[in-house]
Protein backbone atom coordinates (compact mmCIF):
# COMPACT_ATOMS: atom_id res chain seq x y z
CA UNK A 1 0.00 0.00 0.00
CA UNK A 2 2.61 2.61 0.98
CA UNK A 3 4.82 1.73 -2.23
CA UNK A 4 1.43 2.93 -4.63
CA UNK A 5 1.67 6.19 -2.67
CA UNK A 6 5.18 6.88 -1.95
CA UNK A 7 5.48 9.02 -5.49
CA UNK A 8 2.89 11.08 -4.10
CA UNK A 9 4.06 11.60 -0.43
CA UNK A 10 7.32 12.17 -1.93
CA UNK A 11 5.99 14.89 -4.09
CA UNK A 12 4.52 16.30 -0.60
CA UNK A 13 7.45 16.19 1.38
CA UNK A 14 9.79 17.74 -1.44
CA UNK A 15 6.91 20.21 -1.72
CA UNK A 16 6.53 21.05 2.03
CA UNK A 17 10.43 20.98 2.65
CA UNK A 18 11.07 23.41 0.18
CA UNK A 19 8.07 26.08 1.68
CA UNK A 20 9.56 25.34 5.07
CA UNK A 21 13.00 25.79 3.79
CA UNK A 22 12.09 28.61 2.13
CA UNK A 23 10.71 30.67 5.19
CA UNK A 24 14.37 29.65 7.17
CA UNK A 25 16.35 31.21 4.58
CA UNK A 26 14.26 34.16 4.17
CA UNK A 27 14.90 34.31 7.82
CA UNK A 28 18.89 33.74 7.37
CA UNK A 29 19.23 36.20 4.36
CA UNK A 30 17.07 39.66 4.79
CA UNK A 31 15.04 39.02 7.66
CA UNK A 32 17.77 38.42 10.74
CA UNK A 33 19.97 40.80 9.15
CA UNK A 34 17.57 43.43 9.56
CA UNK A 35 16.32 42.89 12.56
CA UNK A 36 20.18 43.09 13.43
CA UNK A 37 20.17 46.33 12.11
CA UNK A 38 17.91 47.66 14.61
CA UNK A 39 18.55 48.91 18.47
CA UNK A 40 18.03 46.41 20.85
CA UNK A 41 14.85 47.18 22.56
CA UNK A 42 13.59 47.31 18.98
CA UNK A 43 14.52 43.97 17.72
CA UNK A 44 13.66 42.02 20.87
CA UNK A 45 10.00 43.53 20.68
CA UNK A 46 10.13 42.95 16.76
CA UNK A 47 11.59 38.93 17.27
CA UNK A 48 9.33 38.34 20.42
CA UNK A 49 6.20 39.90 17.73
CA UNK A 50 7.24 37.23 14.89
CA UNK A 51 7.73 34.68 16.94
CA UNK A 52 3.89 34.72 18.45
CA UNK A 53 2.62 35.33 15.13
CA UNK A 54 4.74 32.35 13.52
CA UNK A 55 2.43 30.08 15.53
CA UNK A 56 -0.44 29.86 13.17
CA UNK A 57 -2.36 26.43 11.70
CA UNK A 58 -0.40 27.37 8.03
CA UNK A 59 2.41 27.51 9.21
CA UNK A 60 2.48 24.81 11.97
CA UNK A 61 1.08 22.73 8.84
CA UNK A 62 3.63 23.14 6.89
CA UNK A 63 6.35 22.48 9.26
CA UNK A 64 4.79 19.11 10.83
CA UNK A 65 2.63 18.23 8.36
CA UNK A 66 6.06 17.74 6.41
CA UNK A 67 7.45 15.69 9.30
CA UNK A 68 4.41 13.51 9.13
CA UNK A 69 5.12 12.79 5.33
CA UNK A 70 8.63 12.78 5.84
CA UNK A 71 8.33 10.04 8.32
CA UNK A 72 6.08 7.76 5.92
CA UNK A 73 8.00 8.42 3.13
CA UNK A 74 10.93 6.85 5.84
CA UNK A 75 9.28 4.32 6.65
CA UNK A 76 8.69 3.70 3.17
CA UNK A 77 12.12 3.58 1.70
CA UNK A 78 13.04 1.63 4.55
CA UNK A 79 10.23 -1.05 3.61
CA UNK A 80 11.19 -0.66 -0.07
CA UNK A 81 14.94 -0.37 0.36
CA UNK A 82 16.02 -2.37 -3.16
CA UNK A 83 13.84 0.16 -5.04
CA UNK A 84 15.41 2.96 -7.04
CA UNK A 85 16.07 6.32 -5.25
CA UNK A 86 15.24 4.83 -1.42
CA UNK A 87 18.20 5.93 -0.13
CA UNK A 88 17.78 9.72 -1.23
CA UNK A 89 14.00 9.42 0.13
CA UNK A 90 15.37 8.04 3.17
CA UNK A 91 18.09 10.48 3.47
CA UNK A 92 15.74 13.56 2.44
CA UNK A 93 13.37 12.41 5.21
CA UNK A 94 16.03 12.25 8.20
CA UNK A 95 17.23 15.98 7.16
CA UNK A 96 14.22 17.37 7.08
CA UNK A 97 13.01 15.79 10.39
CA UNK A 98 16.09 16.49 12.20
CA UNK A 99 17.24 19.49 10.77
CA UNK A 100 14.17 21.80 10.42
CA UNK A 101 11.86 20.13 13.48
CA UNK A 102 14.23 18.43 16.09
CA UNK A 103 16.56 21.40 15.48
CA UNK A 104 13.59 23.76 16.02
CA UNK A 105 12.45 22.10 18.93
CA UNK A 106 15.98 21.87 20.57
CA UNK A 107 17.05 25.26 19.92
CA UNK A 108 15.10 27.41 18.29
CA UNK A 109 12.26 27.84 20.74
CA UNK A 110 14.24 27.57 23.93
CA UNK A 111 15.97 30.63 22.92
CA UNK A 112 12.41 32.37 21.57
CA UNK A 113 11.46 31.42 24.62
CA UNK A 114 13.84 32.63 27.00
CA UNK A 115 14.15 36.08 24.52
CA UNK A 116 10.36 36.62 25.18
CA UNK A 117 11.47 36.79 28.85
CA UNK A 118 14.02 39.64 28.20
CA UNK A 119 12.38 43.01 28.98
CA UNK A 120 13.73 45.63 25.99
CA UNK A 121 14.21 47.99 28.22
CA UNK A 122 17.00 45.91 30.92
CA UNK A 123 20.30 47.07 31.09
CA UNK A 124 21.74 43.68 29.78
CA UNK A 125 19.09 43.16 26.81
CA UNK A 126 21.59 44.26 24.48
CA UNK A 127 24.08 42.17 25.71
CA UNK A 128 20.70 39.15 25.81
CA UNK A 129 20.15 40.19 21.95
CA UNK A 130 23.28 39.52 20.71
CA UNK A 131 23.86 36.47 21.59
CA UNK A 132 20.28 35.42 20.78
CA UNK A 133 21.00 36.43 17.39
CA UNK A 134 24.36 34.80 16.96
CA UNK A 135 22.80 31.34 18.31
CA UNK A 136 19.51 31.45 16.64
CA UNK A 137 20.86 32.88 13.34
CA UNK A 138 23.51 29.97 13.20
CA UNK A 139 20.90 27.33 14.06
CA UNK A 140 17.97 28.44 11.36
CA UNK A 141 21.02 27.82 9.05
CA UNK A 142 21.16 24.77 9.65
CA UNK A 143 17.52 24.51 9.54
CA UNK A 144 17.79 26.31 6.23
CA UNK A 145 20.39 24.08 4.41
CA UNK A 146 19.20 20.82 5.65
CA UNK A 147 15.76 21.56 4.63
CA UNK A 148 17.02 22.45 0.84
CA UNK A 149 18.82 19.47 1.09
CA UNK A 150 16.10 17.29 1.92
CA UNK A 151 14.36 19.14 -0.87
CA UNK A 152 17.48 18.22 -3.24
CA UNK A 153 16.90 14.63 -1.96
CA UNK A 154 13.57 14.55 -3.19
CA UNK A 155 14.11 15.20 -6.49
CA UNK A 156 17.10 13.51 -6.65
CA UNK A 157 14.83 9.92 -5.65
CA UNK A 158 12.76 10.93 -8.79
CA UNK A 159 15.47 9.81 -11.03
Amino acid sequence: MIAKLLPTLTFVAALGSGVVAGVFFAFSSFVMPGLARMPAAGGIAAMNSINITAVTPMFMTALFGTALVCLVVGIGAVMNMAQPGALWLLAGSLLYILGSVVVTAIFNVPLNDALAGVDPASANASAVWTSYLSDWVMWNHVRAVTGIVALGCFIFAWQ
